[in-house]
């Protein structure tokens, strides 16, 4: 709806209108009892309005009966006398502007004080009046709302003085929200009178409009400014569909309503026979809601395939306006029983409030016919609100007037500072550059939503729509994002990257170091070292942070990774994992590990200077180059085939792996190869290893420590989710030779709870990649040995080796003087 000067806002009746029209004191007229009004203050000593303030005044009266018309008359004077001499571009003196500005604000219910501040807004920026004479003439509280919506000089920022104008303003705006009605107010006139302006800059200032000032006006819930400012911006970005919208809009007022009028009559009457005291009028939609509704017409097209014509229901939705919060459940009672109700069409926004105060309920019932009408229930507490937004909740800082009535137990909405408003006031601190504040800005605002996530320990979480679980880790705490290692969302394991939805019930899983006691922080994250979630870039669960070296101290948090970047939604979380990524670069592509301080160092595996860079031989293709294949990972002494593939290269896998009997079935003879002796990749080797265990706190810990104090490099790792108090990791390791292999293996398995180990694609029948099952006996003997019982064929000779069964009847080979009791945790 559009503000007019004068007329009251839709949904805020007038007493006249409640007692009906007065007849003037004794006959007079109107101007003999303005006259006489005036004649009364000059009595009383009070001084006179001017003439150019009796609609803000009148408009002002309606809200604040009470008013200070005094100050009012001064701060007019001393803006008229300030502008006195200046135009604007439409050749109207400049006082017109605040004073319609002024007018705006009035009509929205602001105070007294906004309503000076409004006046005199421009006179410190476009004048000699400085702040201190203001401050000094109308006190600290006007002057801050002037100095905030003072616009910073080109002079002195240049290119950036856009940008850092805002950055001001919304600084201010934290300390008091009244700058930014102020601003908006401004911006609402300024486009009224945009035809004045040339192209290029009306486009300019609606498209700064549209990024900036039309998502702040919906975050303060001030939906009648957001309304037309974006019925203004489509008309100047759009003139062609706007005059479309327009025209429909223009022949559906014109023709008779046979739906939505007739339908808010039967409902007035059903409410009042069930003893519903509401009042149900009909609320057309504006320009832009109705070009929203034809853009989903013509995605759905008709039987015929050609989009649908705009029924009578696009035009407007119905809204009930009851008492109490409990009428709005009556409503929806008697609308759901008469009616019949679209499935997934009913919102509750009453017991939850929107990020921006809204509260109402949403339904849509479908009559005889067969139209569908949409219908809003609301209190009128909360109709104001929805209105005006912020602006209906007053000054927080006054205290509430004695006759005012006490708000309603069920009323959710807050009065401080908006949740979104403080997240974006903390990460503007952290973008010091005028370009990247001003894109942080405009993609934060982009989102027209938020969403509400509770954690498991009830505290709640508000996030724009399409956040992630990065996101929800980093509105804990930066620490929490840092230590994050996965994320539960109702129950369920998930990766970082899952997109969060309204409701959702979030745990974020983190590395646990360096905390409190007890399983959870006071940040709502859980603090346990989890077998969830998954580790490092590639992971096929998404994110995951970097492995961090097991010996590390424990307060330094493992980090993000760079992935993370790419699914951050927020300005605060893309700023805090910039902000590590650049404290922290990285040192080599692949995630290193080291043994614990508190360990020795395991025995070094050097590679030889010189020796072959290729591990493999063929004597069928000497010279070509050799590929090992990463899904089997072959190391020495595997036994391996050979397979050509595109470029005269050599695909090696292990004998029976299924990938490999897969190229063979497809046609691509075998090759004989064989390991090179001294031969190693210059990286080393990759070995993929698979652990079978029961899923308890601290075992990925416990496997990553045990992987990295035998000198092993951790490149991925993977964690499946739990099933049946059962887990499995997969880990790729890169081994500095191959046989640190059998050594990785016995100290995973020396891990508490872990009762299997294996290589993914062993050959059936055991092998080099598992420990098979075998009778127990009081010795293994080393490997190779004809005497020695079956074992695991890649442990090295070594005396003091014993059998440990597993949970499944396997055996696995460890050294070691004492088998780990049951009752005790894992050695080393």
């Amino acid at each position: 709806m559009t503000i007019e000067a004068g007329q009251p806002l839709a949904g805020q009746p007038t007493s006249a209108r409640q007692a009906g029209p007065r007849r003037p004191l004794g006959g007079l007229g109107r101007a003999a009892l303005g006259r006489a009004g005036r004649a009364a203050l000059l009595a009383t000593g009070r001084p006179p309005v001017p003439d150019a303030l009796e609609p803000l005044v009148q408009a002002h009266r309606r809200h604040h009966p009470q008013a200070d018309l005094g100050l009012l008359g001064r701060a007019y004077r001393l803006a008229e006398e300030s502008h006195r001499g200046q135009k604007r571009k439409s050749g109207e003196p400049y006082i017109t502007h605040p004073l319609a500005v002024t007018m705006i604000l009035a009509q929205l219910g602001a105070g007294t004080t906004t309503l000076v501040a409004s006046l005199l807004h421009d006179t410190v920026e476009d004048t000699e009046l400085t702040l201190d004479q203001v401050a000094e003439g109308f006190g600290p509280e006007v002057a801050y709302l002037v100095d905030g919506v003072t616009k910073l000089e080109k002079v002195d920022f240049g290119a950036a003085a856009e940008a850092e104008t805002f950055r001001k303003m919304l600084v201010a705006t934290g300390d008091d929200v009244r700058v930014m009605v102020i601003k908006l107010a401004d911006r609402l006139h300024n486009m009224r009178t945009i035809r004045h302006m040339k192209p290029a800059s009306q486009v300019r200032i609606a498209k700064v409009t549209r990024d900036v000032l039309i998502p702040l006006a919906e975050r303060l819930g001030i939906q009648v400014l957001k309304a037309e400012l974006e019925d203004i911006v489509f008309a100047t970005l759009h003139p062609e569909e706007h005059a479309r919208s327009r025209a429909l809009l223009a022949r559906h007022e014109d023709g008779p309503d046979t739906l939505l009028a007739p339908f808010a009559d039967v409902l007035g009457r059903q409410l009042a026979e069930a003893g519903v005291a509401a009042e149900v009028t009909v609320r057309p939609r504006h320009c832009v809601s109705l070009h929203r509704v034809l853009l989903k017409r013509d995605a759905a097209p008709g039987r015929d395939g050609r989009p649908q014509e705009p029924q009578p229901a696009d035009f407007g939705r119905l809204l009930v306006v009851v008492e109490e919060n409990a009428d709005c459940y009556a409503v929806l009672g008697e609308l759901h029983t008469c009616w019949t109700p679209l499935p997934g069409e009913f919102k509750d926004f009453v017991a939850a409030p929107k990020f921006n105060l809204y509260q109402s309920l949403h339904t849509a019932v479908a009559l005889a016919g067969g139209e569908v009408v949409e219908v809003l229930v609301r209190t009128r507490r909360m109709h104001a609100i929805a209105e005006t937004g912020v602006v209906a909740l007053g000054d927080p800082r006054q205290p509430a007037r004695g006759g005012e009535q006490a708000p309603d137990e069920l009323d959710r909405t807050d009065p401080a500072r908006p949740g979104w408003l403080s997240r974006l006031l903390e990460w503007q601190q952290e973008t010091p550059d005028p370009d990247a504040f001003w894109s942080a800005l405009t993609a934060d605002l982009a989102g027209d939503r938020e969403i509400t996530a509770v954690t498991e320990l009830g505290e709640t979480l508000q996030l724009r729509a399409g956040a992630t679980c990065v996101d929800a880790a980093y509105l804990l705490g930066e620490e929490t994002g840092h230590r994050c290692i996965g994320a539960r969302v109702n129950g369920r394991l998930v990766a970082l990257s899952t997109v969060l939805q309204d409701g959702d019930r979030v745990a974020i899983l983190t590395d646990g170091s360096d905390v409190p006691d007890g399983p959870h922080g006071s940040d709502g994250s859980d603090r346990s070292d989890s077998s969830e979630g998954s580790l490092g870039p590639d992971g096929p669960d998404g994110p995951g942070p970097s492995a961090a070296p097991a010996g590390r101290h424990r307060s330094e948090p493992s980090g993000p990774a760079p992935e993370w970047l790419a699914h951050a939604r927020t300005p605060a979380a893309r700023i805090a994992i910039e902000r590590w990524l650049a404290d922290h670069p990285p040192r080599r592509p692949v995630v290193r590990t080291g043994p614990s301080p508190s360990q020795p160092a395991p025995p070094a595996h050097p590679v030889a200077p010189g020796r072959p860079a290729v591990p493999v031989t063929s004597a069928e293709r000497p010279g070509a180059p050799v590929r090992l294949a990463r899904c089997c990972t072959p190391v020495p002494p595997d036994g391996i085939v050979g397979y050509p593939i595109r470029g005269g290269a050599i695909a090696v896998h292990r004998a029976g792996c299924p990938a490999g009997e897969r190229m063979r079935a497809d046609g691509r003879g075998a090759l004989e190869v064989d390991w090179r002796p001294g031969g190693a990749p210059p990286g080393g080797y990759r070995a993929t290893l698979r652990a079978e265990a029961l899923n308890r706190p601290r075992l990925l810990a416990d496997l990553t420590a045990a992987i990295s104090g035998e000198g092993v490099g951790i490149v991925s790792a993977e964690v499946e989710p739990p099933q049946e108090l059962r887990v499995r990791h997969t880990y790729t390791v890169e081994l500095p030779d191959p046989a640190a292999l059998a050594q990785v293996l016995r100290a995973m398995l020396r891990v508490s709870g872990v009762y299997d180990v294996e290589r993914p694609h062993a050959p059936p029948g055991g092998g080099p990649g598992r420990a098979p099952a075998a009778p127990p006996g009081p010795a293994v003997r080393p490997a190779g040995d004809p005497a020695a019982p079956e074992g695991n064929a890649d442990d090295p000779s070594a005396p003091g080796v014993r059998t440990s069964w597993g949970i499944h009847g396997r055996t696995a080979a460890f050294s070691g003087q004492r088998s780990p009791s049951p009752n005790r945790g894992p050695e080393g």
